[in-house]
């Protein structure tokens, strides 16, 4: 194909980008998520370390899960009663604060497991009060018609840094520990509260005659109303906590017994994974199909579980690495699907309180699963638990698609 050809392709890919407002949340939150990927491998790895079981690492991201699932709800409303720009500043300071806790911890060598429990509950408060704000925001920094190429350059973002963080996590805390690693977090928040402090997102109208116990019920009422969100949210929410909670929880006692390999190879596991995203995002991008959107979103959340049910039944670290590609690649056009649809569809003005119940919803019980997982680990093979779980999640994703409302809703 020659390049004239090409250049439309590019121009829909890259769109979003001619939006200034764009440009900074987009490099504010990709120095951020940076953070947060090496973050969240040093702090499996460093879990691992402490207590030598596989549990101990279930227990605390159910707490994290369960304190962000707190304040999630109210995060929504108050993200659509006031500036969005606002809350997600403030909550980037608080996990700014809550992760240079970890570091002044690690310095004075005073780090156990119970301090990593009251700063992992303490970091789930504050990005409760974040997610609602930072996925209505965007409609906010670019128009309507550009919305699947932000949405689709964001989960890039997420998903590339969960290539480099990993390396940077798993190099540092090999060669010096932890301690660098949550020094970088914790600066990739302050990066990220800068650039959306020079940001301009446009006003959302509100109605300042109502109150947050009537907005919180117009959302809900709105999510119910409309099937393929209420259906989405429901798989979502038992799937989660079936296949994606045992994964995270129990990958690093996996990568160290099963496949008898260190933190670099588990750092390498979630950078393949995040590879895979980007691929799937990048494909969304140039692809955003106009029909079938729905069952395009649901079947691809369903095929991706495939990959933790091959990485837990396979004997070959080189066979687990390629299912993870796999899961991220079906994981990236899922979510890019999801988050388009979205913000395409469900009015402005509720658009936050969407958001929070769709992650209230998703995570609601992943704390029962990460604690479940922990709990099964010691009785049951963690190999034995990411096959069966993962198998009944591909099977669920297809039942909301055998409904007519939902499988050729848009």
């Amino acid at each position: 194909m020659d390049e004239a050809a090409l250049e439309p392709a590019r121009r829909s890919t890259l769109a979003a980008f001619s939006s200034r407002d764009f440009r900074l949340l987009w490099g504010g939150q990709t120095i951020s998520f940076v953070g947060d990927a090496a973050f969240l491998v040093a702090l499996g790895w460093r879990v691992t370390d402490l207590t030598g079981r596989a549990s101990s690492l279930g227990y605390v991201l159910a707490l994290q899960s369960l304190a962000m699932l707190t304040t999630l709800l109210l995060g929504g409303v108050l993200a659509d009663r006031y500036p969005r720009r606002r809350l997600m500043i403030s909550s980037d300071i608080a996990r700014a604060l809550v992760v240079g806790g970890f570091l002044a911890i690690e310095l004075t060598g005073h780090m156990t497991l119970g301090a990593v429990l009251g700063l992992a509950a303490a970091f789930g408060l504050a990005d409760g009060f974040f997610q609602p704000a930072f996925s209505g925001i965007v409609p906010l920094v670019v128009e309507t018609p550009l919305l699947p190429s932000a949405n689709s350059w964001l989960s890039i973002a997420r998903q590339s840094s969960s290539v480099v963080g990993p390396g940077i996590a798993a190099g540092l805390y090999g060669a010096v520990g932890p301690s660098p690693v949550w020094g970088i977090d914790a600066a990739s928040f302050l990066v990220s509260a800068t650039a959306l402090a020079l940001a301009r997102p446009r006003d959302v109208r509100t109605d300042s005659q109502s109150t947050i116990k009537r907005e919180f019920v117009e959302g809900f009422r709105y999510v119910v109303s409309v099937p393929w969100i209420w259906t989405g949210i429901l798989a979502a929410t038992v799937i989660l906590m079936i296949a994606m909670a045992p994964f995270n929880a129990l990958l690093p006692r996996v990568v160290q017994n099963h496949y008898g390999r260190g933190v670099g190879s588990y750092g390498l596991l979630f950078s393949l994974m995040a590879a895979g995203m980007v691929a799937g995002s990048l494909a969304w991008a140039r692809w955003h199909p106009r029909r079938h959107r729905v069952f395009i979103c649901f079947a691809a959340f369903g095929i991706n579980d495939i990959g933790i049910a091959v990485l837990g039944l396979s004997p070959w670290y080189w066979l687990a690495a390629a299912a993870v590609v796999w899961r991220g690649f079906f994981i990236g056009i899922g979510i890019a699907s999801w988050t388009t649809l979205i913000t395409q569809l469900v009015p402005e003005r509720l658009l936050s309180r969407v958001f929070s119940f769709d992650f209230f919803g998703s995570f609601g019980l992943t704390p029962v699963g990460y604690a479940a997982a922990a709990a099964a680990a010691t009785a049951i093979a963690p190999t034995t638990i990411l096959a069966v779980g993962s198998s009944v999640a591909v099977a669920l994703w297809f039942v909301p698609l055998t409904w007519d409302r939902v499988r050729n809703a848009a």
